[in-house]
């Protein structure tokens, strides 16, 4: 059987002339030729692109994401006013139940309240707290800079103190801020004063922690106990 397919190959390779196997030959060549120059042209511009990607910041790739975000939120906070829509409903409507979970995992880790340490970790908490709240407002800026044309970039020359008007969102903002402010300070318990009048009934600070607590849920059931034991009087 193998020699009858070496001879049938024999016959057909010499049943061509020479401009047929030429030709053939050629085509052979023009198609790796066509292949060569093509792997050449995308390998020219994986190395572009390669080269584009090394010249970026290290985090641009986050920060494409966060602005492609942005741009979809804004979109949809459009959609959504456009409509008459509620845009924080709609959005907790598209939340999964583990999607939420694990969002509120993230924020309980995210910045966590390590208590009072000083003034200055307390003011730079409050710090990074407000700016994250601030949102840049790209057509307000493109306005003042049409609006004050040559002197939006000041010199040493300018003059700069009395000529800034806040906006009346700024405003309103920082208003809100310091209502929540006010409202989170009046919810603060005041340290009460130490009573040196009142019965030492505890042994260190925990303990005292504890009969407070024990007092007051079962204060009012164990009151004629404890009067009985005061007096004597308990069987």
């Amino acid at each position: 059987m193998a020699s009858c397919s070496v001879t049938s190959a024999t016959a057909l390779g010499e049943g061509q002339t020479p401009s047929q196997k030429r030709e053939e030959r050629l085509l052979k060549f023009r198609d790796l030729h066509l292949k060569r120059n093509e792997a050449r042209k995308l390998n020219h511009q994986e190395v572009v692109e390669e080269d584009k990607r090394l010249k970026l910041p290290a985090n641009w790739e986050a920060k494409k994401a966060r602005l492609e975000w942005e741009v979809a939120e804004d979109a949809k906070k459009k959609e959504c006013a456009d409509k008459g829509e509620d845009y924080h409903r709609v959005k907790l409507l598209e939340i999964t139940a583990d999607d939420a979970e694990r969002f509120e995992r993230k924020k309980k880790k995210k910045n966590p309240d390590q208590g009072f340490a000083g003034y200055a970790e307390a003011q730079f908490r409050q710090y990074q707290r407000l700016t994250k709240q601030i949102r840049p407002d790209f057509e307000g800026y493109e306005k003042q800079r049409e609006e004050c044309g040559v002197d939006f970039h000041p010199t040493s020359n300018s003059l700069i103190h009395g000529t800034h008007v806040p906006s009346k969102d700024g405003i309103d903002r920082m208003v809100d801020d310091v209502e929540k402010q006010i409202e989170k300070r009046a919810k603060y318990s005041r340290r009460r004063a130490y009573n040196d009048d009142a019965d030492i009934d505890y042994i260190n600070e925990r303990n005292a922690k504890f009969n407070k607590k024990a007092e007051r849920f079962y204060g009012k059931y164990t009151a004629e106990i404890k009067q009985n034991l005061e007096r004597g009087t308990a069987v």
